[in-house]
């Protein structure tokens, strides 16, 4: 019987420790007597010496390195490339988060204009837990489909309106969270495809404007370009900011998916004299916006800052939120109803949703995923005579057509995603963000990591994206046997079991 194979760690690191001298002695006598060129390895191994000496005799942050000295380091070595050696070498392909390698890849050719077709079947677990779409008896011919139109605004009969044609928005990403060649290859991209771009709560968007594009400007918590010293909205630097052509709609955000309740996070290595400046704020220490807008501390003051920021912008104006408590949400649009003003367009964040950086409790254990939510929000909406007020948005992981249908199912006028579009532009899901160290230069403001990207090639690669998505959204409806996404509703969804019903039931 063949014994157990086991490997004692603690004695070969001693092993190791006590040879790391010895051969640096070794070196130094065969240098000394036989030729002067064993003098490197004595050079090597005694710098090797004198680390392990610091790890195991002054040092005290590390028990592993004061224990196992080198030893100890080549784990912690091992132990950061992991994430690399599952995503390459070990991980399937359908096991990674947030988003496994068949879903990269789908995104990776509709950027590069690839043909996405796959072989043999899903590899989807079909257990009786995955929501489908219900395909028609009678599919229709592309030729019939209405073509799409989105108009913001129309509700209010406001003179600004602004009409998208297709159902695709480059979700919320700050100057700051991107890199400055990030932010132009999107925005770039976004005029190359007719599509709007969200610029993110971080200020005066100096990179968003430079393209062209048409923007949605985002005013988070703290009103970055916006905002009085003490928090609150200053009427005539937002007056001035829409003045601006590309300024075409306004977003308060209310809430982020990814971390709701808990204000917006741009760690300080991220921070350059530039962002210092378009977003008024110091250097050297981490940007922490408020998790709540001073102006909106109830249902009926919310509203009221609704309607002023309406006044004030004469543009198309909504608000962001991650559906917390369905009591509250209620409370919030029975008080629009009440004062008979609404937001032109209510986005629903998923809890699945991404940042740059949040605590992990947040993102793991708060807030409610997209699709119970946004059923949620519309069922609500249809409950007190509201549904027709307003446009409803969804964003959350909506990177592939198939998640983007069972979303316009659910209740939604356009999607948002973030994501999509940095895959698009090449993110390999290196789970860096926050670090300012982004790998393929996208979340980073290292200009060295920067030269990684060519703006007139990604902006290509984020056009050909909505493209191909568009193309496989009308392939969908036409399987449905519908003519646009409005036709679409909750009774084109397959949902397996109550079990799974449940979550999309308004509570």
């Amino acid at each position: 019987m063949i014994g157990k194979i086991s490997i004692d760690l603690h004695k070969v690191s001693k092993t190791v420790n006590l040879a790391i001298p010895t051969l640096a002695i070794l070196f130094f006598l065969a240098g000394w007597k036989l030729s002067y060129y064993f003098h490197f390895g004595t050079i090597a191994f005694a710098l090797l010496t004198l680390i392990n000496f610091f790890y195991m005799r002054v040092q005290t942050g590390h028990a592993l390195l004061r224990n196992f000295g080198l030893m100890g380091q080549a784990r912690y070595m091992m132990e950061s490339i992991g994430p690399e050696l599952r995503q390459y070498f070990f991980a399937n392909d359908t096991e990674e988060k947030p988003f496994n390698r068949t879903e990269r890849s789908e995104v990776y050719r509709k950027a590069k204009g690839v043909d996405s077709a796959t072989s043999f079947g899903s590899q989807h677990e079909f257990d009786a837990r995955e929501v489908k779409v219900r395909h028609s008896m009678y599919p229709i011919l592309k030729d019939q489909q209405i073509p799409y139109s989105l108009t913001f605004g129309s509700e209010r009969g406001i003179e600004n309106t602004y009409t998208i044609d297709k159902p695709f928005i480059i979700s919320a990403m700050s100057y700051g969270a991107l890199g400055e060649k990030a932010v132009r290859s999107l925005a770039r991209g976004a005029k190359k495809a007719g599509i709007p771009m969200n610029t993110g709560e971080g200020g005066y968007p100096k990179y968003h404007l430079d393209e062209g594009c048409d923007l949605i400007f985002q005013m988070g918590t703290a009103k970055f370009g916006v905002r009085n010293d003490d928090g609150t909205l200053n009427d005539a630097k937002l007056s001035e900011l829409v003045n601006k052509d590309s300024i075409k709609m306004i977003e308060i955000k209310l809430s982020q998916g990814a971390k709701p309740g808990k204000g917006g996070l741009l760690p300080k290595e991220k921070i350059t004299d530039e962002i210092a400046e378009l977003r008024g704020v110091p250097k050297g220490k981490d940007v922490i916006s408020p998790p709540f807008h001073p102006e909106c501390v109830g249902a009926q003051n919310t509203v009221q800052f609704i309607a002023h920021v309406q006044q004030v912008s004469g543009l198309p104006v909504g608000i962001k939120l991650c559906v917390g408590r369905p009591a509250q949400l209620e409370e919030l649009i029975v008080e629009m109803v009440a004062q008979n003003t609404f937001p032109d367009w209510i986005s629903v964040d998923g809890s699945e949703g991404g940042t740059g950086a949040a605590p992990k409790a947040f993102i793991d254990s708060v807030g409610m995923p997209l699709y119970p939510a946004l059923k949620t929000v519309n069922d609500l909406l249809s409950k007190h005579g509201a549904r027709d007020k307003l446009k409803l948005l969804a964003a959350g992981k909506l990177v592939s057509p198939e998640r983007q249908m069972v979303a316009f199912c659910l209740g939604a006028d356009a999607v948002y995603s973030a994501r999509g579009f940095m895959l698009a532009l090449g993110c390999i899901q290196a789970l860096q963000c926050g670090n300012n160290t982004c790998p393929v230069g996208i979340t980073t403001h290292d200009p060295e990591l920067q030269r990684g990207i060519d703006i007139d090639v990604k902006s290509d690669r984020v056009s050909n994206y909505v493209h191909n998505l568009q193309h496989d959204l009308e392939e969908l409806l036409s399987a449905a046997g519908c003519r646009s996404v409005q036709e679409l509703s909750f009774d084109h969804l397959y949902i397996p079991s109550e079990s799974t019903l449940a979550p999309y039931v308004t509570r």
